[in-house]
């Protein structure tokens, strides 16, 4: 039986809506994929450089990666064999060495390859951003925000000039932040085991995105308790997701190094790289067994898990000797992660010649972004707070250890929903009521 013509037309219109919104998805994600591999081909020759044994190919996780390829297992983030490591988490170094296996250690192709592997997920994170940013703004700051993040200076460079886990833990955080955001309506039991999981694959990749899980969680249960519905038994079956799927790492390392070690065991050399008294450069690294030859033997000696208690160990007596030095050096390093700058020292600018650009680009990209923030505040607190979430939470423990241009990477997906939303006129039927 056809339906009447006054019944098709509005759902001929929505599919043909639909229709229109994948092909502008696909396009975005093309275009953001074309553009990496491009600059990838003038880039990639950074992991080849041969000093410290092709150190630079992957750096720790790139060492584990090795260890694994060559039938050694989980183990010698740096330059020997110095046995099992919990310096990593396991997902990124696995998916280094099955690149390894297939394409050779340390090789062209290797580099190739996983730095193929760095755009597809950067370019893929037009996705989960075009979904957030249309639940939260409103269908054209979702197309214009997947557009701009498909041609995002950040989100084109850095996946493509450093092999590190931050790629693919952005993309897994903004799967999530989505995810979040659904949540707060859906009954499906299915939909909260299976973003327990995903969080818990998140936390195997780069544990800092579980810093959030808690808070955002709150936030939804809030929501949910005021809707009315049920919000203590899916939260539960999220917890018990989670655990199921970080578990086996869990007890890998306590049978490994016969203690408890969550996820990773670094944090003492972290808060030791906070500790120096001349902070003309922004990374002490001398600090730490990569560039000291003194550290490295104390690393060797003493093993990992001694070492890193040894470093936060003395990261704590320098701290609590110097803790006005230490405060004055925090502040520092939040203005570092918000604008980039560390310094415009003559020295300084030798070793970091293109910072004044970049202050300049991530200073007004900030500020875009706190001025959305802002407006949604404005205008529909609801849809701010998750944003205001991650934003407050994510960086807290950058400020208390050692920051690095990498590490802020993966809020710039919220950052460029948010920066669009600043600039883009509302029409009158999109102004909705603060609540």
């Amino acid at each position: 039986m056809t339906p009447p013509a006054g019944h098709s037309a509005p759902i001929e219109r929505r599919v043909a809506s639909e229709k229109l919104r994948f092909r502008s998805l696909v396009l975005m994600f093309l275009a953001g994929l074309t553009i990496r591999l491009i600059v990838m081909g003038f880039l990639y020759t950074d992991q080849l450089d041969p000093r410290q044994d092709h150190f630079r190919f992957g750096f720790e996780t790139g060492r584990i990666a090795r260890s694994i390829a060559r039938g050694d297992g989980f183990s010698s983030p740096l330059y020997e064999n110095t046995g099992p490591t919990a310096w990593m988490t396991p997902v990124y170094p696995y998916i280094v060495a099955a690149f390894f296996k297939v394409f050779g250690i340390d090789t062209r192709a290797a580099a190739f390859a996983i730095l193929s592997f760095n755009a597809l997920t950067s370019a893929l994170t037009a996705v989960p951003i075009f979904f957030f940013a249309r639940k939260s703004f409103g269908i054209r700051v979702a197309k214009w925000a997947g557009w701009t993040w498909a041609l995002f200076p950040y989100a084109i460079y850095f996946p493509e000039e450093r092999i590190w886990e931050t790629w693919l833990a952005t993309l897994l955080l903004s799967l999530l932040f989505f995810i979040t955001l659904k949540l707060e309506e859906t009954d499906r039991i299915s939909a909260w085991v299976g973003a327990g999981l995903l969080w818990g694959l998140g936390s195997l990749t780069s544990p800092v995105v579980l810093t959030v899980l808690p808070f955002l969680e709150a936030r939804v249960s809030y929501v949910r308790h005021r809707a009315g519905k049920r919000w203590l038994l899916p939260n539960l079956l999220l917890a018990l997701a989670f655990v199921a799927a970080v578990i086996p790492w869990f007890v890998r390392n306590y049978r490994t190094f016969h203690a408890f070690i969550p996820f990773r065991d670094n944090l003492g050399i972290s808060l030791r790289l906070s500790t120096k008294g001349a902070t003309d450069y922004w990374g002490p690294y001398e600090l730490g067994p990569w560039n000291s030859p003194a550290e490295w033997e104390e690393f060797k000696q003493l093993g990992e898990l001694r070492y890193m208690a040894t470093k936060q160990r003395q990261a704590i007596v320098f701290i609590k000797a110097n803790p006005g030095w230490y405060a004055k050096t925090t502040l520092r390093r939040i203005v570092f992660i918000w604008t980039g700058y560390w310094s415009l020292d003559h020295s300084y600018l030798q070793q970091e010649e293109w910072d004044p650009v970049n202050i300049v680009f991530c200073s007004a990209f900030t500020i875009l972004a706190l001025l959305g923030l802002r407006k949604a505040w404005s205008r529909c607190r609801s849809a701010s707070w998750p944003y205001a979430i991650v934003l407050l939470i994510f960086p807290l423990i950058y400020y208390i250890t050692s920051p690095e241009l990498y590490y802020r990477r993966p809020l710039d997906p919220l950052m460029v929903v948010l920066a669009v939303y600043a600039v883009t006129p509302m029409r009158r039927d999109e102004l909705v009521a603060v609540d």
